[in-house]
């Protein structure tokens, strides 16, 4: 085990069920990020090592199940359009991430016992 994976705590990690089958998680989130910084969900999938049906798949899934556009394709000129999120699909990764902080924050002391625990059962093994 390295010194900074011995020193780090595990990591939560969130995902929210909405009703039914319906879920918004790290990878959605993720997704989002990802077109935001990329400026095209082709070039979103590229850096999740995705294909692009496949995150377009996702910002479909995403739109359905929020009743609005997290994303909104851009107009393209010589070189094809891109994509930005909406006003709602920021707000929506600025409410997850807030929502994953204060998760984290709450278990924080529950995390470090973890971790606590599971190398005391490692050197007893």
């Amino acid at each position: 085990m390295s010194r900074a994976s011995a020193k780090s705590l595990p990591q939560l990690s969130l995902r929210i069920d909405l009703d039914g089958e319906d879920r918004i998680g790290p990878g959605k989130i993720e997704l989002l990020e990802q077109i935001r910084a990329q400026g095209s969900i082709s070039g979103a999938g590229r850096a999740m090592d995705m294909s692009y049906k496949r995150a377009w798949d996702l910002v479909d899934e995403i739109n359905r199940i929020c009743g609005h556009a997290a994303v909104e394709p851009q107009a393209g000129g010589k070189n094809g359009g891109g994509a930005m999120l909406t006003p709602f699909g920021e707000k929506l990764v600025a409410r997850y991430r807030k929502i994953e902080r204060d998760a984290a924050r709450a278990v924080h002391k529950d995390l470090e016992a973890l971790k606590s625990d599971i190398a005391r059962s490692r050197k007893s093994s």
